[in-house]
């Protein structure tokens, strides 16, 4: 038993240095295969570089950005924007950041329903949601100046409900 006891450490000794030779990876070098040529065919000769001649006509001018923005419409007696209305503005944000010294209004319009003073305000409100949804969007909002005109200005006639929708809008314009 006395013979146990003291070579059971030892055993463990061996034991964890077996097992720690056989847990580490050895590392496979593969050799690279020579390149066989036959005998009777010459080794390829690389083609010689040949000169690079000038261009000769202009670098296309970048395309000049897109100011023209439609489809920016609102639900009914409300400055909240339709879903429908978020690629325009992504689009309008996108291109107002091509040039950021450019200036913009935004013109808020309503349709024929309700009071002039209301309309004139849900004008106002409509732009500014537009204002905002662009800063959100990484536009600089200095460059932004927001108007309502009420209900002047229509698209579309208002005695129809396809035409009302049509007038509740906002839209966007480069500053001269």
């Amino acid at each position: 038993m006395k013979y146990i006891r003291s070579s059971f450490p030892l055993l463990l000794i061996l034991a964890a240095l077996i097992t720690l030779q056989a847990c580490k990876a050895k590392k496979l070098v593969q050799k690279p295969t020579p390149a066989v040529t036959e005998p009777d065919k010459p080794a390829p000769i690389a083609p010689t570089p040949q000169p690079v001649p000038a261009p000769s006509a202009p670098a296309p001018v970048p395309a000049q950005p897109n100011y023209n923005f439609t489809n920016i419409q609102f639900e009914f007696n409300s400055g909240v924007l339709k879903t429908s209305s978020y690629p325009a503005l992504d689009n309008a944000a996108a291109q107002m950041k091509i040039d950021p010294s450019a200036k913009f209004i935004l013109k808020g319009y309503a349709s024929a329903e309700g009071t002039d003073a209301h309309n004139m305000e849900l004008s106002v409100d409509r732009a500014n949601a537009v204002k905002a949804y662009l800063i959100n969007s990484g536009v600089n909002g200095d460059n932004i100046t927001a108007q309502g005109y009420g209900e002047s200005n229509p698209v579309a006639d208002n005695t129809t409900e396809e035409g009302r929708i049509l007038n509740r809008r906002v839209e966007i314009s480069k500053q001269n």
